[in-house]
């Protein structure tokens, strides 16, 4: 072996080595996602609106169903707090979520504090919701239906289903992102109610 063969010998090494870094570099990024995906608590992702005016907007009924008579953003500056819930029949988690959005629509003390437990379709076919809704019950005090997806996005929907809490002058309170549990609605969305409504 000659001495100028160990330059090339080095090169081959290096540039093995070299192959993997990309691979290394996205395992890493991948990795991170992950911890800041599964790490966060999604519920708390912020809003601008939360502190502000609910935006202004006109949603018509759901075509053909009881207590769907729609709402505007006026319906929302009532003097009692609003419950409003996002929700879509194609959305697996909402279904996960109904039963709790019946238990708050029963809730004898909210009702008598006035809270009313109002829906928003997104991007949902009347058909779909009026099935949906058969199926499970409506425990909406009325139903707008945002086929386009405007009146959500101008709320800073992520998703669905999300759920605000609305003081009775229309001022948004609180924002919760996924699907409620018996304990979100025990340990948090109650007590917000409760402060939207001082």
């Amino acid at each position: 072996m000659t001495s100028t063969d160990h330059p090339a010998v080095a090169p081959r090494k290096r540039r093995s080595w070299l192959v993997f870094l990309p691979l290394l570099l996205f395992a890493a990024l991948a990795g991170l996602f992950l911890l800041r995906l599964f790490a966060g608590d999604a519920s708390r992702l912020p809003s601008a609106l939360v502190g502000r005016q609910v935006p202004a907007f006109a949603l018509p009924g759901v075509e053909g169903l009881p207590r769907a008579d729609g709402f505007t953003d006026a319906d929302l500056r009532q003097g009692h707090v609003t419950v409003l819930n996002v929700f879509a029949s194609w959305c697996v988690p909402c279904r996960e979520e109904h039963p709790v959005l019946t238990r708050i629509a029963d809730n004898a003390a909210l009702k008598d504090q006035g809270v009313r437990l109002v829906g928003l379709a997104y991007k949902d076919a009347p058909d779909n919701v009026r099935t949906f809704l058969g199926k499970l019950g409506n425990p909406y005090a009325t139903i707008g239906a945002d086929e386009k997806g405007r009146a959500a996005i101008d709320l800073g929907v992520y998703g669905v289903p999300e759920t605000f809490v609305i003081k009775g002058d229309g001022t948004v309170a609180y924002r919760f992102v996924g699907p409620l549990s018996d304990e979100d609605v025990a340990k948090t969305l109650l007590p917000e109610i409760e402060k939207a409504g001082r």
